[in-house]
């Protein structure tokens, strides 16, 4: 007969784990021999040995016992199913360690794969990563809101990097951190953006839907608190008669005559 010291060393188990079986039902206690010692038998050893190579195979231990018991055609199917689930946890993992080294590039927290591509072509063009990280922020929320929309309108962000004017306006915006609000570079932006404005309603793309308005009064609050200047530039449209910064509220039919290459 054997103690549970020596049970576990035969078995290549710790004692803790033996008692912890024992508490969950998978190895029966034996009786005590007269001293108040727990006794096994080769029974023990044998069962034990099987409840650790199951549980090192990964089967869990609430389906060990089930096993144990198992015909072998029983046998065999249970390992089948647990098979499966395993191959869709080991799935789930990769998934997640593939999130995990997206995260670390730090752009893909909450964003869509289609937004980082478009930051990291504004990147390529020089576009300062203080200006960036303010439309990355704008887009994780835009992204949240209007998830079916986000790739489509990135589509159209990429149509409009390919217009000069676009470009101009990157570059300005860029350095617009520092800008005093008597900037004349402020008069420079307001232009492009009337131009892209005129484009917008011509073409029927005056807005996203989807976006109410508390979201969209938040969108222009975060870009005008993250650089102040903004402020100047949508005054100075409002002086034209445009009302607006993320969505276009009023239309000046007068500048409207304007072609929007002038």
């Amino acid at each position: 007969m054997l103690t549970i010291s020596q049970l576990a060393t035969y078995a290549g188990v710790t004692v803790r784990a033996i008692r912890h079986y024992h508490k969950i039902g998978l190895l029966a206690e034996p009786v005590r021999d007269h001293s108040g010692y727990r006794s096994y038998d080769a029974a023990a050893v044998v069962r034990l040995i099987r409840i650790r190579t199951l549980a090192d195979a990964g089967v869990p231990l609430a389906r060990v016992e089930e096993l144990l018991d198992a015909e072998p055609d029983e046998f065999a199917e249970g390992l089948t199913e647990i098979d499966r689930k395993l191959r869709a946890e080991i799935r789930r993992l990769q998934d997640t360690r593939k999130r995990l080294t997206r995260l670390a590039a730090g752009d893909h927290l909450a964003l869509p794969q289609s937004v980082v591509e478009y930051l990291d072509r504004l990147r390529g063009l020089d576009v300062e990563e203080r200006y960036i990280e303010m439309e990355r922020d704008a887009w994780i929320m835009i992204a949240a809101q209007v998830p079916d929309q986000i790739d489509d309108i990135i589509v159209s962000k990429h149509r409009q990097l390919d217009d000069p004017d676009t470009l101009r306006l990157y570059s300005l915006l860029s350095d617009a951190f520092d800008w005093a609000v008597d900037d004349p570079r402020v008069d420079e932006a307001a232009e492009i953006i009337e131009r892209q404005m005129i484009a917008a309603v011509q073409a029927g793309e005056i807005e996203v839907d989807g976006l109410d308005d508390p979201f969209i009064n938040l969108l222009d609050s975060t870009t005008f608190d993250a650089a102040p200047v903004m402020k100047a530039i949508f005054a100075n449209l409002e002086k034209r008669g445009w009302k607006g910064w993320t969505r276009i509220e009023r239309v000046p039919a007068d500048r409207l005559d304007m072609t929007p290459s002038s």
